[in-house]
């Protein structure tokens, strides 16, 4: 799906909502709301407001990694994303060239063979590219040191040019965050949950929402293609599992916390429609042919016109919500990105 719009950029969200100005707090984004076709104009902090007793909210457990390290290939400087660590112990990475911004931008991967030294006496080997539709990703073996020590040495977060400087580590992970057991992580944050606060937590769980966490390790977007997804690892507890279905059958909304989420639990569904305890890899791709079988509502963030995120957001709310959502957060200057406005998507019978 493509909309027929011009991001401007402008509205790109430069630093996160609480460097904007004294006393804000991660829950001051603002929220667009759409119900069918009908928008409306919120902040995040309302959003208990809009949800009642008996939903319940999936949530991406997984924390963000400091992907990003310096290295050099023969002469040249690079600059190693690190995506999604393979069974093999192999890690897909994008080599990507300094602009002198502090940020990157894109370059040719290969070939096959190509060393890059990274820091404290690591060397990475490039292998194969990740998959047949082009070779922006490629398997590389790591020699010298683990891969999650490395990035908790000389990592940072994965950071694009719309932005205006370099966060912590903190700025990008979610309240929901926790670390695996194996070091590994998400490549780029799980953002729709980053507005959450440990104090709005608490107060959807006094009113009865409930919460379900999963696990979906995303890997590292592209920035200049907007290709479909890769394959992910993912996890739905058999907690988590019985949670959704229990809350399905009592008559609550299931609402992902991300497209992540929605991409982890539409993997745990059955033939027979049900949610079931499930853990592995995702090629998972939501489109509104496929549609949705669990998620009955969608809260994420602002995608660029071209992305593919925007065809799960079809397959959740129609078209017709899609473009009048975006149509109002354009005209409303909402703010786009991984520290932007989000966008709620509910069903269009008013709670």
């Amino acid at each position: 799906m493509t909309l027929a719009v011009h991001v401007p950029e402008e509205l790109s969200a430069r630093v996160p909502v609480e460097q904007r100005g004294p006393g804000l707090e991660r829950d001051a984004v603002r929220m667009l709301v759409s119900r069918g076709a009908e928008v409306a104009h919120h902040t995040f902090r309302e959003l208990p407001l809009l949800l009642r007793a008996g939903d319940l909210l999936m949530v991406n457990t997984s924390a963000t990694l400091a992907a990003a390290v310096d290295g050099w290939t023969g002469h040249t400087r690079v600059v190693v994303h690190f995506s999604t660590r393979g069974d093999d112990g192999r890690w897909a990475v994008e080599l990507r060239e300094p602009d002198g911004r502090g940020t990157t931008r894109a370059r040719a991967g290969g070939p096959a063979g190509r060393e890059v030294c990274l820091p404290g006496g690591v060397g990475l080997v490039l292998e194969e590219p990740l998959s047949r539709r082009g070779e922006r990703l490629w398997w590389a073996r790591v020699s010298g040191a683990g891969v999650p020590g490395l990035l908790r040495e000389y990592g940072r977060p994965i950071r694009y040019a719309y932005t205006e400087r370099d966060q912590p580590l903190s700025a990008y992970q979610t309240v929901f965050a926790l670390p695996s057991a194996d070091g590994t992580g998400s490549a780029e944050m799980p953002s729709a949950a980053r507005p959450f606060t440990a104090r709005l937590v608490a107060e959807l769980v006094s009113r009865g929402v409930l919460f379900a966490p999963v696990a979906l390790h995303t890997g590292v977007a592209s920035a200049e293609a907007h290709e479909p997804p890769y394959p992910e690892r993912f996890s739905v507890p058999e907690a988590s599992a019985r949670l959704i279905e229990a809350a399905r059958a009592g008559g609550g909304r299931v609402v992902a916390v991300g497209t992540t989420a929605v991409r982890a639990v539409e993997s745990a569904v059955g033939a027979d429609g049900a949610v079931r305890a499930r853990a592995g890899w995702t090629d998972l791709v939501v489109t509104p042919e496929r549609g949705v079988r669990v998620v009955d509502g969608l809260l994420t963030g602002l995608h660029e016109p071209e992305a593919s995120h925007l065809l799960m957001l079809e397959a959740v709310a129609g078209r017709v919500a899609v473009e009048r959502g975006y149509g109002a957060a354009l005209q409303g200057r909402y703010l786009w990105h991984e520290f932007g406005d989000v966008h709620l998507v509910l069903p269009g019978v008013r709670p």
